[in-house]
């Protein structure tokens, strides 16, 4: 998985049917009102190399940024989770050292269970990764708890070459810029900025408001519909 600093739009160069499809469900999702039984979210992961200094770097002074060697020392990575619900500017986030079925599936439980335990069901959008999906609740949880927390979700996907289209991507990429510095030595280090960083937003109750929909999709993207034969 790329980290989510580089990430870039990336669209398909041609006609793609699947593409539209999976970006007008979600397109047509961020149109629905709010309604606390069925909250939509979007979720989201990135990971990062953990970088620790070789030399101490020279403070910042009067009339001089803060310099750093340009040799540094690798000492593994660390994933985010992130989790959104855009309409009313609530943010969740799990710092892990891998990204795997079972630490996705625990922080989609801890979701369900926590803040949405009252929800009649999650509207979810997120990229379809491997480990992004209710079959890995199955491989942590006892068929009937995986059962039941595969219920408390309705999926949408969004497109292959489509993440821009999750908010939950342009919420992780503010996250980076804001509070996770270039070179980052430890994931304890990481946990406090990003706690520090989500009670600040939370409190805040930014909200995004999304206005791309379907219809512009129709018009700046129309090259990306197949053309169908006798239509006008």
């Amino acid at each position: 998985m790329k980290p989510w600093l580089n990430k870039r739009f990336c669209i398909p160069p041609e006609a793609n049917e699947e593409f539209v499809y999976h970006m007008e469900d979600v397109l047509d999702v961020y149109c629905r009102p709010y309604d606390q039984r069925f909250p939509q979210i979007c979720m989201d992961e990135g990971s990062k190399q953990l970088l620790d200094e070789i030399r101490e770097p020279i403070p910042m002074e009067k009339g001089k940024p803060k310099r750093e060697d340009y040799e540094y020392e690798r000492d593994g990575t660390f994933n985010i989770f992130g989790a959104c619900e855009p309409l009313t500017g609530k943010y969740f986030f799990q710092v892990t050292s891998s990204r795997t079925k079972e630490d996705w599936a625990y922080f989609m439980r801890d979701l369900i269970d926590g803040p949405y335990k009252d929800a009649e069901k999650i509207i979810l959008v997120m990229d379809n990764l491997n480990t992004h999906g209710p079959g890995s609740f199955y491989k942590v949880f006892p068929a009937s708890e995986a059962r039941r927390l595969a219920q408390k979700l309705e999926i949408h996907y969004t497109p292959k070459h489509g993440s821009w289209l999750n908010m939950a991507e342009i919420m992780l990429s503010i996250l980076a810029r804001q509070c996770l510095p270039k070179r980052i030595a430890s994931i304890e280090e990481v946990k406090e900025q990003v706690d520090t960083w989500q009670k600040e937003r939370n409190q805040a109750n930014v909200t995004i408001n999304w206005r791309f929909t379907t219809e512009n999709a129709r018009i700046k993207l129309k090259r990306l519909y197949p053309i169908i034969e006798g239509e006008n």
